[in-house]
């Protein structure tokens, strides 16, 4: 399925394709604060609809993710990565598409914060 989200002022707006049942809830230091709940998909099921000069990126810790958020209004809609198998995937804030009903997700916690 294809779904559209963004942040909450429009600056930064993206397609995804997926299935979305399922979301992890993170507790690192970063996700623990700005209340996420993440899907992965490859990195090309993404497509960013709004000039990636929109994006600001912040890392921490081993700096292999690149956690995007809008520099306006402050929400973080997607990060970017390797996965475990050495593929390029997204992480999908599920907050930030309208369509997916988030009291209808399985949500796993994750602890990130032992990582």
């Amino acid at each position: 399925m294809l779904y559209e989200g963004s942040c909450h002022c429009g600056n930064i707006a993206f397609e995804v394709e997926g299935e979305f049942t399922e979301a992890l809830d993170c507790n690192c230091s970063l996700c623990r604060r700005r209340g996420a709940l993440l899907a992965f998909v490859p990195r090309e099921k993404l497509v960013l609809r709004t000039p990636e000069e929109k994006l600001s990126t912040y890392t921490f810790n081993k700096h292999v993710i690149r956690h995007h958020f809008c520099a306006n209004c402050g929400i973080a809609p997607f990060g970017e990565g390797v996965g475990p198998n050495g593929a390029a995937m997204a992480a999908i804030n599920l907050r930030c598409i309208p369509a997916v009903d988030l009291g209808a997700l399985t949500v796993t916690a994750y602890d990130g914060k032992a990582k």
